[in-house]
């Protein structure tokens, strides 16, 4: 095992898919000589050179549809999207080009492309760089969508991602990149599985990237109170492990969903509604949702934090479920 920074974790899986196959990639904004954005690619420029850490003019629908063109192509690009925020402005690429090809050329053509992006807020980095958007991506059929939540996903999530026939996102929270852990000496990560990261048999807590840490603490909080909880990380946003979710439910037979996207239109709702669809009978309350407030991310520290999903919220909001099923 080795210990290692979540940025620093990603830089290796970086690093190793190009060193592996020739045909890898990287390309984004500020990718090369800056090292990126949040620095997860500082050094490959010099390892690798120009052509293959390429820096790109600031238009994500220009490099996004390079990106399109070199997968088919048969090379296998990394795109790095700065934030969730920009991927808007290439959202043409992804969803009618990207996630259409195969359906629209009769499965002639697929796109093996990988896309990189931030997401998340708790960094006072205003509206337009703080959103967490990825529910929807995961809305959209063609497209598989990742979210590593642990530091040892986010070695081991890439090289799967590469080896996709078809377009895979991968969403890095924002506040992740200086969090350490272990990653084993040869990393892998099931990314078709979510992952229990606590067990307990009072109520399942559903988190994803950011939000598992969320849940853990509320976890901690709980368990104070004699509450055990079990948390569960999706790591897969799109397809969603149902499996998993509804064997958690089973056991615990409370739910609780923690997501920095808004709660209207959320995936915070697509857990919920299968929950509801799949484990009515499991359940012994009505399945309870924490997510940010309804406005535009705060810069202000503290206007920030009270957007954002706390571990607090999540301990009242089990705390309600708890009472209310006596």
């Amino acid at each position: 095992m080795t210990t290692m920074t979540y940025r620093e974790a990603m830089r290796e899986a970086i690093r190793t898919a190009m060193r592996t196959d020739e045909r890898v990639f990287l390309m984004g904004e500020d990718v090369g000589r800056y090292g990126g954005c949040f620095g997860v690619s500082l050094g490959l420029l010099e390892e690798f050179g120009p052509d293959r850490v390429r820096d790109t003019p600031l238009s994500e629908a220009a490099f996004v549809g390079a990106g399109i063109g070199a997968a088919l192509g048969g090379l296998r690009p990394i795109v790095e999207i700065m934030t969730v925020n920009f991927s808007l402005l290439a959202l043409d690429q992804i969803l009618n080009n990207a996630a259409t090809l195969r359906h629209m050329s009769g499965g002639q053509f697929g796109v093996p492309l990988v896309v990189r992006m931030t997401t998340g807020g708790g960094r006072q980095l205003a509206a337009q760089h703080s959103h967490s958007l990825e529910g929807w991506y995961a809305h959209i059929p063609g497209l598989r969508v990742l979210a590593p939540a642990t530091v040892a996903d986010a070695r081991g999530m890439l090289a799967v991602a590469l080896a996709d026939p078809d377009p895979v996102l991968i969403f890095e929270h924002g506040g992740l990149y200086g969090t350490s852990g272990e990653v084993p000496d040869e990393p892998s990560t099931d990314i078709g599985h979510a992952a229990i990261r606590r067990s307990g048999d009072d109520v399942t807590l559903i988190g994803y990237g950011g939000t598992v840490g969320t849940a853990l603490t509320a976890a901690d909080l709980l368990a104070a109170d004699g509450v055990h909880a079990e948390v569960l990380d999706l790591r897969s946003l799109r397809p969603l492990d149902d499996a998993t979710i509804m064997a958690s439910v089973a056991r615990t037979h409370r739910v609780v969903i923690v997501d920095e996207g808004w709660r209207s239109g959320s995936l915070a709702a697509e857990v919920s509604a299968r929950v509801v669809e799949q484990a009515f009978y499991e359940l012994d309350a009505p399945v309870a949702r924490v997510c940010s407030a309804e406005v535009p991310m705060p810069y202000a520290a503290q206007l920030e934090q009270a957007a954002l999903p706390q571990p607090a919220d999540v301990r009242a909001a089990v705390r309600e479920l708890v009472s209310a099923d006596g």
